[in-house]
């Protein structure tokens, strides 16, 4: 037995973890560039953007091997993606001048803003100077890696068992380019638990399917998605207790993301239940959060079923119209063929719709897999944010 109790201070609730973030120039207000500090190296793992352009922080991880950190430095504003050899020489060279500031090993970089610009390396050298290398501010860490969000996310917790205790705690970003092909976010999870390495692997990229890589918000792709894992392993370990932990930290994180989708209103949920295998209720679920037209008719809180139906057939899974059961909220708007949307059914689907969240479900009745994506609307903010995202 164990118990998850919700904590304080984010990444830096963990023993021996310092973090912060200064204002650099990008942004007129407020943080822009950040730091996670280890006192100690620690174990790292990460899952990275399946966008075949991948940006220059990325390729200087992967090109490094790198499993060992004790310095992770992030700016927002600038994606440093598609800038070629460049970009990841600029890496370097600010990786350099940081290690005449501090002792580090391995440092890396993670960055997020606009595509196709070089960063600013004086910018980032005059943040780096600014630098508390001792303070202990998860917040400001989270506020200096947001973009168009309109709220910093993070998350801690302590977990109590029979085995002893261990910390978590996690930082995101993330409101647009969300699409369930890999976590299209940043997100920084720092654990004192004592997890063998094989297995911290193992647990993120199942845990990451059944959060980060199930939300959408617009079905976009961006080139510099990431979700780093890292441990200082002072703690104690319990596999199952760590999963649990982190499916919540992380479940909650990515519907905060979809909460704070651009121009959001509503957090949905897509259940696919009793399909063929897990691989096609995934599927189906997917194309669900995906789907512009339901995006806008959960917009518009209209109760039109024939969207969700329409877009299950159109996912190519095995399905039946006579199989078929449709929810919204509790309220069945189509069973197994029979045509049951009266007015009076109509008007208790549209009550369900008219909440900030609220789950659309089918009953497939194929076999026994099941799959839930969350998803969110589409509404006329989106535009507005994303036609003037470089102004």
């Amino acid at each position: 037995m164990f118990r998850i109790t919700p904590i304080k201070n984010g990444i830096c609730a963990i023993d021996g973890i310092y973090a912060d973030g200064v204002n650099a120039g990008f942004k007129k207000d407020g943080f822009d560039v950040g730091f996670i500090r280890s006192e100690e190296e620690m174990d790292i793992v990460y899952l990275f953007t399946t966008n075949k352009f991948k940006a220059a922080p990325l390729k200087y991880v992967i090109n490094k091997n790198i499993t060992k950190t004790n310095f992770i430095l992030a700016n927002s504003k600038n994606a440093n993606a598609l800038t070629g050899e460049a970009g990841i020489k600029d890496i370097e060279e600010l990786m350099e001048y940081l290690n005449k500031k501090i002792d580090v090993t391995n440092p890396l970089m993670s960055s997020t803003g606009v595509i196709g610009v070089r960063l600013d390396k004086e910018k980032i050298k005059n943040a780096i100077d600014k630098f508390d290398f001792k303070a202990r501010n998860s917040n400001n860490f989270a506020k200096a890696i947001m973009t168009t969000d309109s709220f910093e996310k993070e998350i801690a917790f302590e977990v109590l068992g029979d085995f002893g205790k261990f910390k978590i705690g996690a930082v995101a970003k993330g409101a647009g380019m969300i699409n369930p092909a890999m976590a299209t976010m940043l997100c920084f999870i720092v654990t004192d638990a004592n997890i063998p390495y094989e297995e911290m692997k193992e647990i993120l990229k199942e845990v990451n399917e059944e959060t980060f890589n199930a939300i959408s918000v617009d079905g976009d792709t961006s080139t510099n998605d990431s979700v780093f894992l890292m441990t200082t392993r002072k703690a104690d370990y319990d596999k199952k207790a760590f999963k649990e932990a982190l499916k919540e930290s992380m479940l909650k994180l990515a519907l905060d993301i979809i909460r704070d989708g651009e121009g959001a209103n509503k957090l949905v949920a897509f259940k696919i239940k009793n399909a063929k295998n897990k691989d096609e209720a995934k599927k189906a679920a997917k194309a669900l959060t995906n789907s512009l037209l339901m995006k806008t008719a959960i917009f518009g809180e209209d109760p039109n079923w024939g969207r969700i139906a329409s877009t299950i057939g159109a996912s190519q899974i095995e399905c039946n119209e006579n199989k078929m059961i449709i929810k919204i909220g509790d309220v069945v708007v189509y069973n197994k063929g029979e045509i049951v949307f009266t007015k009076e059914v109509e008007e208790k689907a549209h009550q369900v719709m008219k909440k900030d969240s609220f789950k659309i479900e089918v009953d497939l009745g194929i076999a026994d897999a099941e799959f839930t994506a969350y998803g969110c609307d589409l509404s006329y903010d989106y535009v507005k944010i994303n036609a003037g995202y470089r102004s």
